[in-house]
């Protein structure tokens, strides 16, 4: 399968409805039983996307080409002109274990690096095993805690390659 991984305003019906059912996933993974709406909706109240929006932020979500479905998700979030935090990252269960985990990482990563970002962070829980797995293969460490966030156990950061300058927004140099 190959993906297309584009940014998406954060409000549209697909970006909501993808980061709905993330959430009903983590959550129900948290209490060991399927999320109720009303569940949802109070971890969304608690930790609104409203600033994924540019400058200071980007919502990106993944599609097959085949199809056009969306297949995952996630978020940079500038918190300071140098340091961006990447959230919600996640993998529709149809699309897991074909790399898109990866491909996701590595194109917020360029997103933030595009935005300024010199390092990313971010946070997750002891029980999402694979997510923490993918982050370590991806190079990140773990690091002092950034937040307090009731959810989150480990806190992970990683340096980023500047990012390179499209040719036609590169300066002549005079001789």
């Amino acid at each position: 399968m190959t993906w297309t991984i584009e940014p998406e305003p954060v409000q549209s019906p697909a970006a909501v409805a993808t980061v709905r059912t993330y959430i009903g996933e983590i959550a129900g993974r948290y209490y060991g039983r399927p999320a109720t709406e009303q569940e949802i909706d109070a971890a969304l109240a608690a930790e609104p996307d409203d600033a994924l929006t540019p400058p200071a932020g980007a919502f990106l979500l993944a599609r097959g080409h085949a199809d056009g479905a969306v297949a995952g998700c996630a978020a940079v979030l500038m918190m300071t002109p140098t340091t961006a935090e990447l959230r919600r990252i996640w993998v529709a269960p149809h699309a897991r274990k074909g790399g898109l985990g990866k491909l996701l990482v590595d194109t917020a990563e360029r997103t933030a690096a595009r935005m300024g970002a010199a390092t990313v962070r971010l946070d997750t829980r002891h029980d999402l095993v694979e997510a923490r797995r993918l982050y370590a293969r991806l190079g990140y460490e773990e690091i002092a805690p950034f937040n307090d966030s009731p959810y989150a156990d480990h806190w992970f950061g990683k340096q980023l390659t500047p990012a390179p300058v499209p040719p036609q927004e590169r300066t002549a140099v005079p001789e």
